[in-house]
């Protein structure tokens, strides 16, 4: 998926929000759509189908480049000669303001932001009207509960990338904040970078009212809650909110969230026979959250980079030998994440492994082709028993640590013997279970970053020495140094042009 921009604009739908469409944040013109934005929404009915809009938002937001484009940044992928330059400069570790990948997932953020705080504000209106029902009142809290997830969820990830670490840096520059649905062309008024105390606590507002909302709406529709579910659940929320306090190095309430969900029942951690199935067919009862998708509403494939062409013979970036080594006897995330290509690449062909975690779903393909379209899975059981793990380990509970990090292998690795570790030992077996288990999710990015870690690629393949040659030169051994600037994104040229508030904000390094 190749990022587009559109500068300076908010391109709003009264009756669908796309999350494909990027703008700057800010907002200065009005939304547009068949129905005039002040009057359209005067109902139930007119509130239900504005509110479709956040599900598409998410489909969008959980796939394609939001999920593999940090990834191609880090350690753990090669670029190929025959990839005509696609991701290049992210690969290479070139960074720049100006950069239009970058400039349209922030851009993109803000407009489904300002889409966010355009529901809150409609839920507000419809919730004046009389006559509503008690049912009627729970939905709306249902709404507004999703909307300030949804704000939540691109505040978050408009922290993890363009902000520092929130543990050491908690004064530190945070984001602009806009709560309000108020579209104007003076620029004076554009909000300035706010302290990252101030952007967590509004992430951490918004996840409680989506979480209390959500509750709230399932004590009287219990039968909303189950795995693989397409609408957003207290549950989904919950792991979150677990993230969030992992990140922000919260964790007492990264333990008491993942535990909430753990401990529920609703959700089971796949058995090692089934693991291949959960990324083939999106079909687990360990996935908490899966944004609908048809084929009439696909959304983007996240496996672009890494896999495509009919005959398996094509992919623009290959894992590193190093992330082969990794999974070790009985471990049956290797043949469900990877497989064998023999690649065509410049009229030769090399046999190389490609990540196959997003194979394409049968159920999406609109022809007899493969489309390499997948359901995302933006929440599953498996991060949350390593959220467990670590958030265990960090407060001491150590056979809780191993508890949940056992459980996590005993459901990966076929024939598994319990193991105890403690210290530094057991924290680093976590955090490598974690490059195991996510891999190619989007993780990497954000972990070695709170992690004050650095890398270095590993420039080989061992596997077949033969693809040395046809990795692109620059790709080979990118190196990060530790609390590298480039762990934090730039913001975007195109945002300090337009926002007088920001040009003296930009981050260092850049």
């Amino acid at each position: 998926m190749k990022i587009t921009t559109m500068k300076k604009k908010i391109l709003f739908s009264i009756m669908l929000l796309c999350a494909g469409m990027f703008t700057s944040c800010s907002m200065d013109k009005e939304p547009y759509g068949a129905l005039n934005e002040k009057t359209a929404i005067q109902s139930m009915q007119d509130i239900g189908r504005l509110r479709l809009g956040i599900y598409t938002a998410l489909r969008g937001l959980t796939s394609g480049g939001w999920i593999y484009y940090q990834d191609l940044q880090m350690d753990e992928f090669h670029g190929l000669i025959s990839n005509g330059n696609r991701n290049g400069q992210v690969s290479a570790g070139q960074i720049l303001a100006s950069n239009d990948d970058i400039e349209g997932f922030f851009a993109s953020s803000y407009s489904e932001i300002g889409n966010a705080n355009y529901i809150m504000q409609k839920v507000e209106d419809v919730s004046k009207i009389e006559g509503l029902t008690e049912a009627d009142k729970v939905t709306l809290k249902k709404y507004d509960s999703e909307a300030h997830f949804l704000r939540a969820y691109c505040y978050f990830f408009l922290a993890e990338h363009f902000c520092q670490p929130y543990a050491e840096n908690s004064k530190a520059l945070g984001l602009p904040i806009v709560t309000k649905f108020n579209p104007t062309g003076d620029v004076a008024s554009y909000p300035a970078r706010s302290s990252m105390d101030e952007t967590y606590k509004l992430i951490e507002e918004d996840l409680k009212i989506a979480y209390d909302g959500l509750k709230a709406y399932e004590q009287v529709n219990a039968d909303q809650v189950k795995p693989m579910a397409v609408e957003l659940s207290s549950y989904a929320v919950a792991a979150l909110q677990a993230r969030v306090a992992l990140y922000k190095g919260d964790y007492p309430t990264a333990l008491a969230k993942s535990k909430e969900i753990i401990s529920s029942g609703k959700y089971k951690l796949t058995k090692p026979e089934n693991v291949k199935s959960l990324w083939t067919e999106d079909n687990s009862t360990e996935i908490i959250f899966r944004p609908f998708r048809s084929k009439d509403e696909l959304g983007s494939s996240t496996a672009v980079p890494y896999i495509s062409g009919d005959n398996k013979s094509s992919a623009d970036y290959i894992p590193t030998y190093e992330v082969l080594t990794r999974y070790g006897e009985g471990d049956v995330r290797f043949d469900a994440y990877f497989e064998q290509w023999k690649l065509d690449i410049e009229g030769a062909k090399y046999d190389a492994y490609v990540l196959n975690k997003y194979p394409g779903n049968k159920n999406l393909w609109t022809t007899t082709k493969n489309n390499y379209v997948n359901m995302s899975k933006p929440f599953r059981l498996g991060e949350i028993f390593l959220i467990a793990a670590e958030a265990a380990a960090k407060t001491g509970n150590e056979a809780e640590a191993n508890h949940y990090l056992n459980s996590i292998r005993y459901s990966r690795i076929k024939n598994y013997d319990l193991t105890s570790s403690v210290g530094e030992t057991l924290l680093n077996y976590i955090y490598e279970e974690r490059a195991k288990e996510l891999f190619g999710e989007g993780f990497r990015f954000y972990d070695l970053k709170r992690l004050h870690r650095g890398f270095k690629r590993y420039a080989s393949h061992e596997e077949n020495s033969k693809l040395d040659g046809v990795v692109v030169n620059n790709t080979k051994s990118v190196t990060y140094a530790i609390d590298d600037y480039r762990y934090t994104w730039p913001i975007p040229k195109a945002e300090l042009d337009a926002n007088p508030q920001l040009r003296s904000q930009q981050n260092p390094g850049y």
